[in-house]
């Protein structure tokens, strides 16, 4: 049995398009989701799922054991951020070589580092008149969004598209293949 851990801070859309995925799977199951946000969404879709949630605090986070003893608890195959806005310790990155994946919503290294995430990643390819964005899944290391890249997938940006509407875009190349990188790496 393959087990993931996700971690999430925000609505748990792509914490749901994961566990669809696998949902008929028996040999892959999401063992924990965890939170830094006690009133994040992705809570409330875990209780629909019926997928254990764990909130913790930044002490737990940065300056104690508490996170790293639970993930070393439950041992997981792959640790899975998804939709995670801190910045993962070092003491997580030694513990779990080649182990953490994050997915950006840009092609890094384009409109990656602090801060940029979210609509703060689509307003500045608006702002750029880029011609393409979408999302790059990358092994996590110490840095925010240097790790090094498992794939990238692609969508134009036309003059017309609203923030909205590249958001939409990339949140489909997310969907589409988030869990499939995730399965190709739990069975690779």
């Amino acid at each position: 049995m393959k087990r993931i851990v996700l971690f999430a801070s925000g609505s748990g859309s792509n914490v749901e398009n994961i566990s669809n995925y696998f949902s008929n799977n028996s040999e892959v199951t999401i063992a924990a989701v965890l939170t830094n946000k006690n009133n994040a969404k992705v809570i409330e879709r875990c209780n629909q799922l019926n997928i254990s949630a764990l909130y913790f605090n930044r002490h737990a986070f940065y300056t104690s054991d508490c996170v790293l003893d639970i993930l070393k608890n439950i041992n997981p195959d792959l640790i899975v951020l998804a939709g995670f806005l801190l910045k993962v310790p070092e003491k997580l990155v030694k513990n779990f070589p080649n182990k953490i994946i994050n997915i950006h919503p840009a092609l890094l290294p384009k409109y990656g580092g602090k801060g940029m995430y979210g609509m703060n990643v689509h307003n500045a390819v608006k702002t750029n008149n880029e011609q393409e964005t979408g999302i790059t899944i990358h092994y996590v290391n110490e840095n925010y969004d240097e790790g090094a890249i498992i794939k990238q997938a692609k969508t134009p940006v036309s003059a017309t598209d609203t923030t909205d509407d590249i958001a939409h875009k990339v949140h489909e190349l997310e969907y589409k293949h988030f869990p499939k990188v995730i399965d190709s790496l739990l069975h690779g």
